[in-house]
């Protein structure tokens, strides 16, 4: 029998901006009771990040995981993972602050430097609500995300090494598939691994079942048996790939974060709405939903004990 499919739901992400949905979470209130209710609905893992409690913003700040973390692990026991990329412009400081104090199970790590085109969306919002918006998104023309050997090989060392974080390894093309190979041969990092396949990023590769097949494959090659792999797909890739993704016997992350909709032409009115459909659509096709426990035993966590808030 399949193994449970490990839900993966990405809560606020730091790349939408407010204007694209009023349904974006925003403040630790709302990232809060997303995130409890996306739990309820059968998301194992949580991906957080976290945004200006003001104006919406992506934050870096501590004091804002500070208002959300402690509150969401009283509330329910699933798997929380803080990003590590944090959002364009943050310096790796920045990027790495919140984890290294909240100490958690779980981390996200890009596995290389892309481009991230956000500015596309310009065309399609005709009102913004905060001054900042506009230039974020027309910024990304001219902004690459970094994350250099260098600057991989010292997440691994202050989280992995430091906090006995294990990472959700983000792949966003093939390459990074032999970067993290790269991390593994050296004995940086050491197996089971949690990689997330990450397509439809305007700069990455595109959400196409023959690059899904391809990325597979390639992983199989470099790693055997020793990971476990998800899928992310952008926008309105978000559903489709990830039950060819579940068909293949992987798992799938959704969210706000990833998509803002819940099927063409409608916006997702929460985090939950898109765990629940995904959650239906595995029922539907004979597979089980993974329990926070059964996520952490098969990725090798330390247990929500052992994080630093």
């Amino acid at each position: 029998m399949p193994e449970p499919v490990i839900i993966t739901c990405a809560i606020t992400g730091s790349l939408h901006v407010p204007s694209m949905s009023p349904y974006l979470p925003l403040t630790p209130e709302q990232i809060t009771r997303e995130a409890i209710a996306a739990a309820e609905a059968g998301a194992a893992i949580l991906h957080l990040h976290a945004r200006d409690p003001d104006d919406g913003r992506p934050s870096p700040d501590p004091d804002v995981f500070r208002q959300f973390l402690p509150r969401i692990k009283q509330s329910t026991d699933a798997v929380l993972n803080i990003s590590t990329g944090g959002a364009p412009g943050m310096t790796m400081d920045e990027r790495l602050a919140a984890a290294e104090w909240a100490s958690p199970e779980m981390a996200s790590l890009n596995m290389g430097s892309i481009n991230v085109g956000l500015y596309p969306a310009l065309d399609k919002i005709k009102d913004f609500r905060f001054d900042w918006e506009r230039g974020f998104l027309e910024a990304s023309r001219d902004n690459v995300f970094k994350n250099t050997f260098k600057d991989i090989e010292d997440i691994l060392n202050r989280l992995g090494k430091g906090h006995h974080c294990r990472f959700e390894f983000e792949c966003y093309d093939v390459g990074h598939l032999y970067n993290l190979a790269h991390f593994v041969d050296r004995k940086i990092y050491d197996p089971p691994l949690f990689i997330q396949f990450c397509l439809g990023i305007l700069g990455g590769i595109g959400a196409e079942l023959d690059h899904l097949l391809h990325l597979i494959r390639t992983a199989q090659r470099l790693f055997g048996n020793q990971f476990e792999w998800s899928i992310l797909a952008a926008g309105r890739h978000q559903m489709p790939m990830a039950t060819h993704n579940v068909l293949l016997g992987g798992n799938a992350r959704v969210g706000l974060e990833d998509s803002l909709m819940i099927e063409r032409g409608r916006l997702a009115e929460s985090n939950a709405d898109q765990v629940a459909k995904l959650a239906g659509i595995l029922r539907a096709l004979g597979l089980e939903v993974a329990t926070p426990d059964e996520a952490r035993a098969r990725l090798g966590l330390k247990g929500g004990d052992q994080v630093g808030f």
